[in-house]
């Protein structure tokens, strides 16, 4: 198997309102996208939004807030003021801040939002791994 992330499905409430709060956040939804599943094209990957009922039968899980993994999705930023953009503009968009954003032990910036969801995200720069020129993250060997 490969090492490579292709889609991110984030099991949600109400799909038409986890499909405004990205577009607030500047996203466009895919052209394959409907009423019950919402693709976002990232760079080299996706993300997807679907019914949280619906994602837990189809993969077999139970369904509900306590039973269900959590995931932390991560973006990283360019510099510290980047972060604090970031955050306020998902605030804006009707995030809640979960961790403002300050430094950390790993001697980076970072905070984290949840989404409407409570999917958490984490906005962050490392200084120690700069983003590439076209914005991918490459892990230092």
């Amino acid at each position: 198997m490969e090492q490579r992330l292709s889609i991110v499905t984030l099991g949600v409430a109400d799909v038409a309102r986890a499909r405004g709060f990205y577009e607030a956040l500047g996203w466009t939804a895919s052209r394959a996208s409907n009423d019950e599943i919402v693709f976002f094209q990232l760079a080299g990957m996706a993300l997807a939004l679907y019914a949280g009922d619906d994602l837990a039968e189809d993969a077999r899980v139970a369904s509900g807030g306590g039973g269900s993994a959590r995931i932390t999705l991560a973006h990283n930023a360019h510099d510290r003021a980047e972060v604090d953009a970031l955050l306020a503009a998902a605030e804006r968009a009707g995030a809640t801040i979960v961790k403002p954003a300050g430094d950390v032990f790993w001697g980076g910036y970072s905070g984290y939002f949840a989404d409407p969801d409570g999917h958490a995200w984490e906005i962050a720069w490392n200084p120690h791994t700069p983003l590439q020129a076209d914005g991918s993250f490459v892990l230092a060997d």
